[in-house]
């Protein structure tokens, strides 16, 4: 019992240091967090993205901890080819949601039946979004898992639920309260407002990430 008080108080303690830099990290305008958001307004697949992007997080994180920070910092073209990806893809999710903002075509905030093709691209994207984004990487693995590894062993699973937690309860949030905006969304015109943001937001990023891959070539 002696031992066991004190280990939960630590045990606590880091569950919640890594609940609190998780959500630091990750409560932030980026290209993950506005697809979920834009798919939480459609209520497409919002359950599956959830997981998917807190379970990606919760991998990267633990890896992170657990040795895969020291190697990517080591191998410097792999975070350049990365970059290059990662600006390729925002660019092109970019380009295409210009092109939505600028057609007349009603969009629906709740759709009806949806096709299994359309779900596993749709999850395909989350993936993209998730994995060829470096500065997720560098929040998840180099970050949080420098911080994390910094935690007596015992801990470091502590560490990694509490910052895991904090990627489910964002990423939930996200995509199911999206869903209160569902009546202002109900308007074409919100929704090419939306991606014209959006579209605007991915090319600004996939210009830092392009320079950000030149400058480390």
């Amino acid at each position: 019992m002696s031992f066991a008080t004190p280990f939960l108080h630590a045990a606590s303690g880091a569950y919640v240091h890594g609940m609190a830099l998780g959500l630091g990290l990750i409560v932030a305008i980026g290209a993950q967090n506005a697809f979920v958001l834009r798919q939480g307004l459609q209520r497409a697949y919002v359950g599956r993205i959830v997981l998917f992007c807190a379970l990606a997080d919760a991998v990267l994180m633990a890896a992170g901890v657990w040795g895969m920070a020291q190697a990517l910092a080591s191998v410097p073209g792999l975070a350049r080819a990365l970059a290059l990806a990662g600006a390729a893809f925002l660019a092109a999710y970019g380009v295409n949601a210009l092109r939505r903002a600028g057609q007349p075509v009603q969009l629906q905030a709740e759709q009806g039946a949806r096709p299994a093709a359309r779900g596993a691209a749709v999850l395909a994207q989350a993936a993209a979004f998730t994995l060829l984004n470096p500065h997720a990487y560098l929040d998840t693995v180099v970050l949080i898992g420098s911080v994390g590894a910094q935690q007596p062993r015992a801990l470091q699973p502590w560490f990694v639920a509490g910052a895991s937690t904090a990627s489910v309860l964002w990423f939930a949030a996200l995509g199911y309260g999206a869903r209160w905006l569902a009546p202002w969304f109900a308007r074409p015109k919100a929704w090419r407002v939306l991606d014209g943001v959006v579209g605007l937001t991915m090319l600004a990023l996939a210009a830092l990430l392009l320079r950000h891959a030149m400058g480390a070539g």
